[in-house]
């Protein structure tokens, strides 16, 4: 008689094949980020290891950006909203080291990238980004006429 192999078994080695190729590049992706974050956290004065721990990371970015602590709750607890905070935060982290908004887009989209340049880059922590956006607020008492500008005279016509 002849001898078969039953399916089963080789369902089970597909699967695990199929495990493989999938987890090992998305194991590799969450190493290179967590490791950026750590070397991020610590050009922003802030110890390493709190990347690695799970809430904490999140206290720590929040004091990183310079926003409330409120905000882990709205993170932790509003759905939606979470989401359009953690684009936010992304916007001000990539402002705190002197970014731009097309760097944040990076972030969203490509961190295993951004993330990296960021960390081993030569980008510095320029301190909180909300206490520079309040900083650079408009104030009305800085306005300068155009037209009644002491320092450059117009000139003499003769």
């Amino acid at each position: 008689m002849d001898s078969y192999t039953s399916s089963t078994d080789m369902s089970g080695g597909v699967v695990a094949a199929i495990f493989a190729v999938l987890f090992i590049p998305l194991l590799i992706i969450g190493l290179i980020c967590l490791i950026s974050q750590w070397k991020i956290y610590t050009k922003a004065g802030k110890p390493g290891w709190a990347a690695i721990v799970p809430v904490y990371n999140y206290i720590v970015w929040l004091e990183i950006i310079g926003k409330p602590m409120w905000w882990l709750a709205i993170l932790l607890l509003v759905p939606c909203v979470n989401f359009i905070f953690l684009i936010w935060m992304l916007n001000l982290l990539s402002k705190s080291f002197g970014k731009s908004e097309g760097f944040t887009v990076g972030l969203f989209f490509l961190p295993f990238i951004f993330f990296p340049i960021l960390a081993f880059g030569g980008a510095q922590y320029l301190g909180p980004s909300a206490k520079e956006a309040q900083a650079n607020s408009f104030n009305p008492n800085d306005y300068r006429d155009p037209f009644n500008n002491q320092n450059n005279p117009p000139p003499q016509n003769y």
